[in-house]
């Protein structure tokens, strides 16, 4: 996020940010809530990107005076951190494990990345994200619940979920990525002949073996399965 005039940021502490009562640390009580400002500065990134979100902004957005709202949010790493667990929020965390803990795996894997393709800036800011809030812990033990039939311990399993957090937020800003290029029909075709006559010059036996098999379906949900699905094979499980 860019930096903008305010106090200087001293750091997340989360017991301050989950475990005690957002309120001012002085002043009146004012007409806008921690939780209105975490959705103001949500809205924002979704319309016009992490960068549009500075405090300035995200004031004029609630009608509050840009210094006030740091009794709420010290910094904007503190910000990021409420955006992040406020979002976490949408992601259903009641469901009970079904037993199959692939099954269960797949699913939730699906559920992330449906979250992270509404709000797009949501892959960089789990890179920087370090203090899981209420909202992204409930998640975390639906899937620790659903990995317990594996009979790993709890810090494997706490590294599995991490492993396909990783994979989803690296997929979803590959695949948001490409969506913002627009490639021309001719490009597109240039792009083939190009591949087909490096297939064809005999030092590239792989490559030719590999443009030759039979084409797989290449919708964004088709090929995330397929990706999905091989990681979840690959996990060890002893």
């Amino acid at each position: 996020m860019p930096r903008d005039s305010g106090p200087a940021p001293t750091g997340i502490d989360p017991e301050q940010l989950w475990l005690r009562p957002a309120r001012p640390r002085r002043g009146r009580k004012p007409a806008f809530t921690r939780e209105a400002i975490t959705a103001a500065a949500v809205a924002l990134a979704d319309t016009e990107g992490i960068e549009a979100v500075t405090m300035r902004r995200v004031a004029a957005q609630v009608g509050a005076g840009v210094m006030s709202l740091y009794s709420y949010a010290p910094d904007k790493d503190t910000l990021l951190e409420l955006m992040v667990d406020h979002v976490s929020g949408e992601l259903p965390s009641g469901a009970p494990p079904t037993g199959d803990w692939r099954a269960d795996l797949r699913a939730l894997a699906h559920l992330q990345r449906a979250l992270m393709l509404r709000h797009p800036w949501l892959p960089a800011a789990l890179a920087t994200h370090h203090t899981p809030g209420p909202n992204a812990l409930a998640f975390v033990e639906r899937a620790l619940a659903a990995l317990r039939p594996t009979g790993l311990d709890g810090a494997a399993r706490l590294e599995i979920f991490a492993q396909l957090t990783a994979f989803v937020a690296g997929h979803v800003a590959h695949e948001t990525a490409r969506t913002t290029v627009t490639r021309s029909p001719e490009r597109a075709a240039a792009e083939a002949r190009y591949l087909a006559a490096v297939a064809a010059d005999g030092h590239h036996p792989e490559l030719a073996a590999a443009l030759a098999a039979p084409g797989r379906p290449l919708t964004p949900d088709a090929t995330f399965s397929r990706f999905l699905d091989r990681l979840i094979d690959g996990l060890a499980t002893d």
